[in-house]
């Protein structure tokens, strides 16, 4: 059975509703998944999961959330190399920059990027949820 951590942060809740919903569709492929804030998360908790999602809004210059979030990601990074990793987030204006920037990173890191991140304008809408349920399901191997 897979293990998989769906780790985000939310200051609206909009990515929230998406972390549930990647949680939802990777219980629903038969993984044994958990849900984390960034603040619970650590490196030495990565390496007890096969995959993992994380999930941040676009915040400030679409940059990830700086005080809790970057940082607990930063100090994964080393953690990911051979991981499935995928990736969510809301944002509110911009053009997406903040997660093509992100996508960069984790390939960086020799993690196995599954897809595309999704992402939602403001609150997900049923469309977005659905990627994200679908984005949970593709992390299970």
């Amino acid at each position: 059975m897979s293990c998989v951590a769906v780790v985000y942060w939310s200051g609206t809740g909009n990515t929230e509703a998406m972390a549930n919903a990647v949680l939802e569709g990777a219980k629903s492929a038969g993984a044994d998944a958990k849900l984390f804030t960034s603040a619970d998360f650590s490196a030495s908790l990565a390496g007890e999961y096969d995959a993992i999602a994380f999930g941040c809004p676009a915040m400030g210059a679409e940059e990830l959330e700086e005080d809790e979030f970057a940082p607990m990601y930063e100090n994964c990074k080393e953690s990911l190399s051979g991981r499935r990793v995928a990736l969510f987030g809301s944002y509110g204006w911009g053009d997406g920059e903040w997660m093509r920037n992100w996508e960069e990173s984790v390939k960086k890191t020799g993690a196995d990027l599954i897809s595309e991140g999704v992402t939602a304008c403001e609150s997900p809408d049923d469309e977005a949820l659905a990627a994200c349920r679908e984005l949970g399901k593709a992390l299970v191997s």
